[in-house]
């Protein structure tokens, strides 16, 4: 939980730092919207599990992989708008990824509130890839995501999904959960 936690802090951390240079609305509406709810989704998690979360400034992570990952994204999309609509293409990917990865975790554990939680945050983060996706081709960027090479092509990932809870707007709001256990 420690991890997606800071995993989702640095997606809104550096949609945010690249709004700040770009001024690329999906960056800002994905940060602001989108990653602050999926922010206290987590933090809610780790909570009611008892895993201590960090409150650190922006850019600045707990976790040093997610500290390694930050520096290098940052590095890549501050040189140019494509470059930072690759990044989020890139920090969607690495969230489905590692958000599947700990979904597994949660089954087998059978922490159903953890499950359906980030199944909700995959939702999102499907939507979050197709944005900006539409953004690289409105800027003549043909392939979108796809032009970053195999990783990060994923024409399968469904479009247009909606969240499981009780958030405003776009169906992204987190649900409250289901039970638990002593998923850590």
């Amino acid at each position: 939980l420690e991890y997606m936690y800071d995993e989702e802090r640095l997606a809104k951390d550096i949609y945010l730092a690249l709004y700040s240079k770009y001024r690329i609305n999906q960056l800002e509406r994905i940060a602001t919207n989108s990653e602050t709810r999926h922010i206290d989704a987590v933090n809610r998690l780790a909570q009611r599990y008892g895993v201590t979360t960090s409150s650190q400034r922006a850019g600045v992570y707990s976790v040093s992989k997610i500290q390694d990952l930050y520096n290098q994204l940052y590095s890549k999309g501050v040189r140019s708008q494509r470059d930072a609509l690759e990044v989020g293409c890139m920090v969607e990917v690495t969230d489905i990824n590692d958000l599947q990865e700990h979904i597994s975790t949660a089954q087998r554990a059978g922490a159903n509130d953890i499950v359906d939680t980030f199944e909700s945050l995959k939702r999102g983060s499907y939507n979050h890839y197709w944005a900006f996706d539409r953004g690289l081709k409105q800027m003549g960027v043909s392939d979108g995501c796809c032009s970053l090479g195999r990783e990060y092509c994923h024409l399968e990932y469904p479009q247009n999904e909606r969240g499981g809870g009780r958030g405003q707007g776009g169906g992204m709001g987190m649900g409250h959960g289901r039970g638990g256990g002593g998923w850590r």
